[in-house]
């Protein structure tokens, strides 16, 4: 039994057709990352394993079960824009999540459930290179350090699977490859599952396990809302195949200028 099972999944919102008939079969572990032009529906997939969006019709399983109908411990995501609380220091932003899944009235631990917390997180800082920063406040921290900060909030919570919604698209070059390593170097340690959404298919290559595209196989120009994305290739990532790269690029540059059209 797979991990996570995606049969004859569809997304409508009323008549618009967001996603249709996906199928997918992901082994624990995985890192996957799913591409395709603006609109296809990417980032509505991740909400519905995230919980925030139900299927319309079809079936997500987790362990051969339906999805949970809302977020919980087991699914932790990290966004774009760094999703950090402003008034809490690093070390308080981390320590957080831990506090209120085990106090959610208070939202406080004390005494040696405090201490086994912390222990917890300055472990997690440490892994995401933040043990230096642990006192300062979000806004003292580069664009960089805020997404560890983010990285670092959600698996702290040990998730089953970490979702993430181009977290790296607002970071120049530079300091996207010192995130792509400390990623990679993360997941091999957790054996987390990985969704990782992604505009950069070269990003999108090097980071995954698995190469997920949406496009839209049909289209009516009369009636854009009428068809939605579907997943056209669904490639294991493990050689280095130029032709390929360029093959799935092109599909998906033409996609985006018939949509801009």
């Amino acid at each position: 039994m797979s991990f996570i099972t995606v049969n004859k999944l569809w997304k409508e919102y009323g008549d618009q057709i967001v996603l249709e008939n996906l199928n997918l079969e992901v082994k624990q572990g995985e890192f996957c990352t799913l591409v395709g032009a603006s609109g296809c529906g990417k980032s509505t997939f991740l909400k519905m394993l995230l919980g925030q969006e139900s299927a319309s019709r079809g079936e997500l399983l987790l362990d051969g079960q339906a999805f949970p109908g809302e977020p919980d411990r087991n699914r932790g995501i990290v966004f774009q824009r760094y999703s950090v609380f402003p008034h809490l220091t690093v070390r308080q932003n981390v320590l957080l999540g831990l506090e209120l899944e085990q106090k959610p009235l208070l939202g406080k631990l004390f005494g040696a459930g405090r201490r086994e917390a912390l222990e917890k997180v300055d472990a997690m800082l440490e892994s995401v290179g933040l043990t230096g920063s642990a006192q300062k406040w979000p806004h003292e921290l580069s664009g960089g350090m805020q997404q560890r900060l983010a990285i670092a909030q959600s698996l702290i919570m040990r998730p089953r699977v970490l979702l993430l919604d181009e977290p790296f698209g607002a970071l120049d070059p530079g300091i996207r490859g010192d995130m792509h390593d400390l990623l990679l170097k993360l997941w091999q340690e957790t054996g987390t599952t990985i969704f990782m959404v992604t505009h950069d298919l070269q990003e999108g290559f090097h980071l995954g396990t698995r190469l997920l595209v949406f496009d839209k196989v049909r289209n009516d120009p009369h009636d854009p809302q009428a068809f939605g994305a579907t997943i056209t290739y669904d490639l294991p990532i493990g050689r280095n195949d130029r032709q390929l790269f360029d093959d799935i690029n092109k599909s998906v540059s033409e996609t985006a200028r018939n949509q801009a059209a």
